[in-house]
């Protein structure tokens, strides 16, 4: 089940995101980071919104959304999606993503921009491809993998009002 975050939430919440940021594979996000700070660019103010993912009252992911720019870039969504490793491969992340689209579609949003997909996240590219995105562009090197040295920055986009994805 999807629904809004609370504040209860954050103490699941942090794990979840300290797990996946200082993993350094998915997010350009420092691992250094307090825990302050995650809170601070995770748990965003209106007119974003900020969901978990729960079995019961187990927190299994968390996503957050908003205008990918503000002004005349506010007509694009954009967000952020992480799931706990234990919860990996049991469609979280597919349900967490439909979620946002449902959102943007809802909120009159033009498209859903993600900025920076690791090109080596293949589940996760696999998962947007799935519900409709397609990649315009990579940075190359725009991210430095643990393992596998720098890595592509994927800018992927759903276009969501001349629709060709399979996304409800």
């Amino acid at each position: 089940m999807i629904r809004e975050a609370r504040e209860a939430d954050w103490p699941q919440i942090w794990p979840i995101i300290c797990d996946v940021v200082t993993e350094q594979q998915t997010f350009a996000y420092d691992p250094a980071m307090s825990e302050h700070d995650a809170k601070g660019i995770w748990l965003l103010g209106a007119p974003a919104r900020v969901v978990v993912a729960v079995d019961d009252d187990r927190v299994l992911g968390t996503a957050n959304m908003y205008p990918n720019r503000p002004g005349p870039g506010s007509h694009v969504a954009s967000g952020s999606l992480m799931v706990a490793r234990q919860a990996r491969g049991k469609c979280v992340g597919r349900a967490l993503t439909t979620d946002m689209i449902t959102w943007a579609r809802r909120n009159g949003f033009a498209a859903i921009q993600f900025n920076a997909v690791v090109d080596t996240n293949t589940a996760a590219v696999r998962l947007y491809e799935s519900l409709g995105f397609v990649t315009l562009g990579t940075a190359p090197g725009a991210f430095r993998h643990p393992t596998l040295g720098t890595v592509g920055l994927r800018i992927m986009w759903l276009d969501l009002q001349n629709p060709t994805d399979t996304a409800s």
